[in-house]
């Protein structure tokens, strides 16, 4: 195998605006593009991080619900990389988005901790320094 990396997560949502206000105001992932599929009646949003294309947000209107509770089969988290998880914290409070207490991973010694999208998907802050 070559893999060279992952090259991006599609998630896909309930309520497109919501989750669509959610990724780019508050989170800041970037627009990269955005298409409105009507023969699907879908959107397809394409949304980089730091200039690099990291999700593909999709909503569809039939799509049934996923458990997510954390032990559940599948795609457990997705995990984003910050330098100060305090003021990552700090920041998501003022969006009016909780987020657990902070933990340290008992293996690599780093700080950690999760909150949830609008549907409920865990995300991981794990700090960096």
């Amino acid at each position: 195998m070559n893999f060279r990396k992952i090259h991006h997560i599609a998630i896909i949502c309930s309520d497109y605006n919501r989750s669509k206000n959610f990724y780019v105001n508050k989170l800041g992932f970037e627009v990269i593009q955005e298409v409105y599929r009507e023969e699907r009646n879908s959107y397809k949003l394409d949304l980089a991080l730091n200039g690099e294309y990291v999700i593909e947000l999709f909503s569809f209107s039939t799509a049934p619900a996923r458990p997510s509770y954390p032990e559940a089969r599948g795609l457990r988290h997705l995990a984003l990389e910050v330098e100060d998880i305090e003021e990552t914290v700090r920041l998501l409070k003022k969006e009016g988005i909780e987020t657990e207490e902070i933990r340290i991973d008992p293996y690599t010694h780093k700080r950690f901790t999760f909150f949830e999208d609008p549907d409920g998907l865990p995300l991981e802050l794990y700090e960096s320094k």
